[in-house]
């Protein structure tokens, strides 16, 4: 039944991460943990993401603004040592409540408020300011999407290449994790074991994920990515509500 939860898991998390570009370490990890132990559903989470982000990265190279993801990632390294400190010293309660209602706030505001004409901008400010934030974010928490999904709205990205240019940034990033992770000894036999039960499930979970994205238009993508973002924030205040624990 274990390998049978986690072939279901990997495919319902890799489905969404291939569709909308990102979000699979939210279903996936507290997910995985009922099954498996947290030093094992963290690691399996970022192998499936390196996998899901080579796949999409060959298919659809085309697509990527390779120079927009270079930036992102760069500028998310000193990002990331800041979430950390975060992470260890900071009040978790009062970071994940902000976070949240930041979230909400934004996701409601972007679903309800009159589309405007948006115009794509180069300004390296903005690229900064997206990238160092998703480090942040990414190293505190492993929710490095939101930033992102403001980054590829004001570049007015299509879903294809909003979903192609975020597996160009995680591919790295979670390489990354996955080197860390190994010098750390936390990429075991048990690890390996489940993620090769894991892989069949999320093939094709990632070339079906590819055709749903090619079938939403823009505007819709972006509202189900909005929604995607609220529930993000739904679930950092359920986290820290007292009823929850």
């Amino acid at each position: 039944m274990t390998t049978f939860f986690i072939l279901l898991i990997s495919f319902v998390a890799t489905l969404v991460r291939s569709t909308f570009g990102f979000g699979e370490s939210l279903i996936a990890v507290p997910l995985f943990i009922l099954f498996l132990p947290i030093e094992v559903s963290v690691p399996l989470s970022v192998l499936l993401s390196v996998l899901i982000a080579l796949i999409v990265v060959i298919q659809d190279h085309s697509k990527i603004h390779f120079q927009s993801a270079k930036w992102l990632i760069l500028y998310a390294i000193p990002g990331i040592p800041v979430g950390l400190v975060l992470l260890l010293f900071a009040s978790n309660f009062w970071i994940e409540l902000l976070l949240g209602i930041l979230l909400i706030s934004y996701s409601l505001y972007s679903l309800l408020a009159k589309e405007k004409s948006i115009q794509a901008t180069n300004d390296r400010s903005g690229l900064f300011i997206c990238g160092f934030l998703s480090g942040v974010l990414g190293g505190a928490y492993g929710i490095n999407g939101p930033p992102l999904v403001v980054y590829g709205k004001l570049q007015r990205w299509s879903a294809n290449q909003f979903r192609a240019t975020l597996q160009a940034y995680f591919f790295v990033a979670s390489t990354v994790s996955i080197i860390g992770y190994a010098c750390k000894g936390l990429i075991t036999s048990n690890v390996g074991v489940n993620f090769l039960y894991a892989v069949p499930a999320a093939v094709p979970a990632i070339f079906l994920g590819r055709y749903l994205n090619g079938r939403l238009g823009n505007r819709a993508f972006y509202k189900y990515v909005y929604i995607g973002l609220f529930l993000i924030g739904i679930f950092l205040l359920a986290r820290i509500c007292p009823f929850s624990s």
